[in-house]
Parts: C-alpha cells; sequence; structure tokens
C-alpha cells in the first residue's frame, strides 16, 4: 500500500491520478464487499482535488465499467477504462448526465 499511496502522491495529473488510484484500489482491495464503493468514492476526492464534480457511474453502465475493469486487470489495458472515465465525466461537466455508453463504443472485448 505504501508504493500505492507514492504513486498518488507524486502523481500531479488529478485525472491519471483518479484512473489509477481507482483502478489500484479496486484491484488490490482485499474485501470481497464494498470494492466498488470505495473506489468510486476514492474516484471523486481525486476528481474533486483536480476541480473536476462529483461522477457516478450509472447502474445502466455497470456492465461496461465491470468489463473495463477487467480488461484492466487481466489484459492490463486501462484505455477502455480511462475512456469510459473520460466520457462519462466530460458529460458531468457539460451539466448533463451520464450518456449511455455501450461496448460497441469502448474496446473492451
Amino acid at each position: 500500500m505504501l508504493a500505492f499511496f507514492e504513486l498518488l502522491r507524486d502523481e500531479t495529473e488529478s485525472s491519471v491520478r483518479t484512473v489509477l488510484g481507482h483502478f489500484v484500489l479496486v484491484y488490490t482491495h482485499p474485501y470481497m464487499d464494498s470494492n466498488g464503493r470505495i473506489g468510486r468514492f476514492l474516484m471523486n476526492v481525486m476528481l474533486a482535488s483536480g476541480g473536476y464534480p462529483w461522477t457516478e457511474i450509472p447502474v445502466g453502465e455497470r456492465n461496461v465499467y465491470m468489463a473495463a475493469l477487467v480488461k484492466a486487470s487481466v489484459d492490463q489495458d486501462v484505455a477502455p477504462f480511462a475512456d469510459f472515465l473520460a466520457r462519462i465525466v466530460e458529460a458531468r461537466l457539460a451539466g448533463g448526465t451520464a450518456p449511455r455508453v455501450g461496448d460497441d463504443e469502448l474496446d473492451v472485448t
């Protein structure tokens, strides 16, 4: 965990901290329950540290969200997860709700 905290402390770009922090916590968190909730809370704390709005992962996007996390863990490809979060944050910045992000829009296969 020390390396995790050093990574977050040393990363100056809040969007990178958000993606890496959320992914690493969910990937390494030792408990079966609450991984997602704690990860999404941490994600929002890191977004807020960069001046971004509080952002929720819509329930209807759970499958895409989980597929992107699996791709990051199994294939070591964090790009679909970063793209997923970017689209949701961009929608919040535009003042709207999160758009529907289908599997066909992200490479989570």
